[in-house]
């Protein structure tokens, strides 16, 4: 019995030790997407001022491929001593596990350090395609089925996904373009290389706004005030098609709960700069209030999307990609 207890005090004490010097070298910070995509983004966004709060540097790395699924593998099996983080997102960790039965992680194979920023979807097509409204729009898809070409960032990624609950929902069914990441789905659209997307405000606004794209409906409750004129789906007669996109930051299972501690108040310092704020809300990002950004309420809403997604990807006719 006293050896048992000795070498739970010894694990505690080290753990304690650890923590406390924690950090004292760079922290990499995986972005499981190319640069300049939604992800990328956000990592960018908040590396600066977390480092600063901790005394020292963050590096970004983008590990990408396969809708997210390479990098996020790579930081479910790195060490958790907290010198390996991730940007983790709806479709990486609350919908793989269910698109994948071959995935090498699962969404309870991460500690949640805290929410980052929410978004909503828009749906988008070439700025040239005659349908005008969303109902107009569907009309198109059905009467064109396979001759029609959606783009999206890969099989898993937050496009992918929210298509797929578009196809469900509108029963229609066109032909899936899936590129390696969101730049090149996005520039092949503008380009008119493929017909339409589902994307984040940050990846399109500018296209939509010079007209290289066509906006028909944003999801969530309200309307993004980069996108005033753009209906939400509710208001363009598709209730059903409404889900949010959102950021967070994870480390892997078994991370020291003060190292936790410790990165999700640098979050909390990077997110309560006005600069990244506004930084955020000029892309279409809503940054959580205080009471929404601590590990706890994250390993919630992280538990509880998880749940979401489970019932969505399991009532819908996935297609083959």
């Amino acid at each position: 019995m006293r050896t048992v207890l000795s070498l739970v005090l010894a694990s505690l004490i080290s753990t304690s030790a650890f923590a406390q010097d924690y950090p004292n070298r760079i922290i990499t910070l995986v972005s499981p997407f190319p640069p300049g995509g939604p992800s990328d983004t956000t990592a960018r966004m908040i590396v600066g001022p977390m480092s600063a709060a901790l005394g020292q540097q963050i590096i970004v790395e983008n590990v990408t491929g396969a809708g997210g699924v390479i990098g996020s593998n790579r930081v479910a099996k790195a060490k958790p001593d907290g010198y390996t983080i991730m940007v983790s997102g709806s479709g990486t960790h609350a919908a793989a596990e269910f698109l994948n039965k071959d995935l090498q992680y699962k969404s309870t194979d991460f500690e949640q350090i805290g929410l980052i920023n929410i978004s909503p979807v828009v749906l988008v097509a070439r700025g040239d395609v005659q349908a005008n409204t969303l109902k107009d729009f569907v009309a198109y898809l059905k009467a064109n089925d396979k001759k029609v070409t959606e783009a999206d960032a890969g099989v898993g990624s937050i496009s992918n996904l929210a298509c797929s609950v578009f196809h469900s929902v509108a029963d229609v069914h066109p032909t899936v373009a899936s590129y390696r990441g969101t730049p090149q789905a996005t520039m092949d659209l503008v380009a008119g290389t493929v017909d339409f997307g589902c994307n984040q405000i940050v990846n399109i606004a500018q296209h939509i706004k010079t007209g290289k794209l066509k906006a028909y409906a944003v999801t969530g409750d309200k309307r993004s005030p980069m996108l005033p004129d753009v209906p939400t789906t509710t208001e363009a007669g598709m209730p059903a098609f409404n889900l949010t996109v959102w950021f967070g930051l994870s480390a892997p299972k078994d991370t020291p709960k003060p190292v936790i501690e410790r990165l999700s108040k640098a979050l909390d310092v990077a997110l309560a700069d006005p600069e990244v704020v506004k930084r955020f809300a000029d892309l279409g990002y809503d940054v959580p209030p205080p009471k929404e950004r601590g590990a706890a309420y994250f390993d919630k809403f992280y538990k509880d999307e998880v749940t979401l997604w489970a019932k969505v990807l399991g009532g819908l006719n996935m297609e083959k990609k």
